[in-house]
Order: C-alpha cells, then sequence, then structure tokens
C-alpha cells in the first residue's frame, strides 16, 4: 500500500518544488556531473549521494565517543533497508528536474537537492516497508532476510523503522530549510505518513490512496492503482528470484486486485472452495487458491487489463498534464509497464 502513497508524494512534492517524477532507470544521462573527468549516470549520482548522507548522519551530526553504538546501528539500518530496490521513486525527482531544466543550467546545489529529496523518499519507503514486513510476518524483502528476521534484530526492528523516519526530517531540515517549498515538503512527507497509518486501521490492504493537495489531478491515483494491481499480481505470480520477496497477500487474507477479480466471476462451488482456503497459511490452501486462480485465467485477465490500463494512463496524461512536461509521467508509465518485480 506504501507504493500509491510515495508515487502520490514524489509527483506532489516536484509540482509543489522544483519539478515531477520519473527517469530513464540506470541509463546514462547528460546531467552535467562528472567525476575525474568521466560523465556520471543519474543511477551513479544517486548512489554516491546515499554514501554521503550515511556519513553525514553518522560520522558528522554527532562525535561523542558514547553515540559510537547508537551511530553503528544507525549506519547499519540505512545500509541495510535504504539501498537495493529499484529506486524507481527517488530517481524520478532528479530525473524529472531534468525535463524542467536544462541540465547544463542546473546549479549543483539544485542537483544536490533534488537527490537528496530523492532518498528521503527512499528512506520513507523503507521506513513503511520494515514495518510493514513485521505485520504481514514475511520472510524475504529484495532479496535477503526481512530487516526483522536478521539474527540479533526481532523486534528491536520497530524502533529501526522510527530512525528512518526520523533521518528523513534531519535531512530536510538541514538541507532545504531555507528553501520557499520546505513547508510544502514537510506537510507532504507527514500527511503520506498519517494517510498510510489511517488506512492500515481501516483495511489490510488499499489500492486508492488520495490526499488533499493532489486529488483534483485525476490522473495521480489512476498512476497508483495501476503501480498496486501489479503489485497483487506479483504477490502471487511473481518469482522470489526477481522479485526478491516471497508473497503472503494468500495467507494474509488480503483484499488483493486477484481475490476482487475472482470473486466476481465465480461460480458459487468455487467461492466456497475460496472461502475455506483464503486467509490460511497452510501450504495445501494457498495451492488450491492459486489453482482457482488460473482456472478463472486470472492471469490472462491481469495481462488485458495492464495493457488497457496503461492505454488509459497515456490518455489521462495527455488530458491532464497541462502544467508539467508530458514527459515528467510518460517515463514513469513506461518505467512500470510490464514490470517484474
Amino acid at each position: 500500500m506504501s507504493y500509491v502513497c510515495l508515487f502520490l508524494i514524489y509527483v506532489s512534492v516536484i509540482t509543489l518544488c522544483f519539478c515531477a517524477p520519473s527517469l530513464q532507470g540506470d541509463s546514462r544521462c547528460s546531467n552535467g556531473v562528472q567525476q575525474k573527468g568521466k560523465m556520471l549516470s543519474d543511477a551513479q549520482l544517486f548512489d554516491l549521494e546515499f554514501e554521503k548522507l550515511v556519513s553525514e548522519l553518522t560520522e558528522q551530526d554527532f562525535t561523542d565517543p558514547v553515540l559510537t553504538d547508537a551511530l553503528n546501528r544507525l549506519r547499519e539500518v540505512l545500509r541495510y533497508n535504504a539501498p537495493g530496490g529499484k529506486r524507481n521513486r527517488g530517481l524520478s525527482v532528479f530525473g524529472s528536474l531534468q525535463e524542467l531544466v536544462s541540465p547544463s543550467e542546473l546549479p549543483p546545489d539544485e542537483v544536490h537537492r533534488a537527490l537528496l529529496v530523492g532518498w528521503c523518499i527512499e528512506l520513507l519507503q523503507a521506513f513503511f516497508l520494515v514495518s510493514d514486513d513485521i505485520m504481514d510476518a514475511s520472510l524475504t524483502r529484495r532479496g535477503q532476510p526481512c530487516w526483522y528476521k536478521k539474527e540479533g534484530i526481532g523486534l528491536d526492528a520497530i524502533n529501526d523503522a522510527f530512525l528512518l523516519e526520523g533521518v528523513i526530517y534531519r535531512l530536510l531540515r538541514r538541507h532545504c530549510r531555507g528553501q520557499r517549498y520546505y513547508i510544502h515538503l514537510l506537510e507532504l512527507f507527514t500527511e503520506v505518513t498519517h494517510l498510510k497509518d489511517s488506512l492500515l486501521c481501516y483495511s489490510n490492504n488499499a489500492v486508492f490512496y488520495n490526499l488533499e493537495i493532489v486529488k483534483r489531478i485525476d490522473l495521480l491515483p489512476r498512476v497508483g492503482e495501476f503501480f498496486q494491481i501489479q503489485d497483487d499480481y506479483l504477490d502471487c505470480y511473481g518469482d522470489p528470484a526477481v522479485t526478491g520477496k516471497i508473497g503472503t497477500d494468500i495467507q494474509d487474507n488480503k483484499c488483493s486486485w486477484l481475490v476482487v477479480t475472482a470473486l466476481g466471476i465465480m461460480t458459487p462451488e468455487q467461492r466456497a472452495e475460496l472461502e475455506a482456503c483464503y486467509g490460511h497459511s497452510d501450504a495445501e490452501s494457498v495451492e488450491r487458491v492459486k489453482t482457482l486462480y488460473d482456472t478463472l485465467e486470472l492471469p490472462i485477465r491481469y495481462h488485458q487489463h495492464e495493457e488497457e490500463s496503461y492505454r488509459r494512463l497515456q490518455k489521462l496524461i495527455q488530458l491532464h498534464a497541462k502544467n508539467l512536461p508530458h514527459a515528467v509521467f510518460l517515463n514513469f508509465a513506461k518505467k512500470i509497464y510490464k514490470r517484474n518485480k
């Protein structure tokens, strides 16, 4: 459920502040930044920024030897949980800035702030994931054990999740406080966190989110919905070796797109079978649900839905993206179209 929230926040951040979202993944871009005469890709710049912020948070902020253990723990929490994902959300901040301002005209401080805000979004995502993995009793994340499953961590991971959230505001205060959009950033990050917490109290899963600040732009919830439905499908049909996690939506009784779609087309006998198995964690029940999905041809229906949703998104972008370059949204839509993780 954090995917939709985070898509909304980075679109809003860029719209209100200096740009809007998207980028060509790890491809090399003419961003005008060089290191020892070599042009760096956006992904390389992003990775370098992470190293800088880890150093800032764990080596430069505090020098009291009493804090050594605490800072070592923070460093471990950051390195284990923040990198390792697709980084689409964070990279999209800098990528969209380049859609609005020619790379040759970007001052270094704006490049730095865009990269840093991108990492703040990734840190918020990490905060959500560490918390969600505990609540869902998940086993793996990004191809490694969930943080709470790591030896010696356990439920201390709850405190570590709050560490990830807390450093966001330290970084924003230090690097963006003097900018006209600082208050907007604070409001957006806190609103997304509040929204996610409120929805967790209401439902295990949801495919529609809304922020007051962007609710007038119809395409943003549609993109978020598109992303969430993909995530629901991959939870069941994705390859764990590719997705980096073992899906548990069936065991967790999640209200996913798959089960909602199935309920709308199945016979009474199939529904009885589903009700007898869904939400149970034993392997036989899970397999029986998946067999039902296959009988109902849900993979075929999903791919049809994906094609229709992508075409609908392209039309919405043409209609609603009036104040921002269409490439800002189109690049992101292309990036998530037919994703497999």
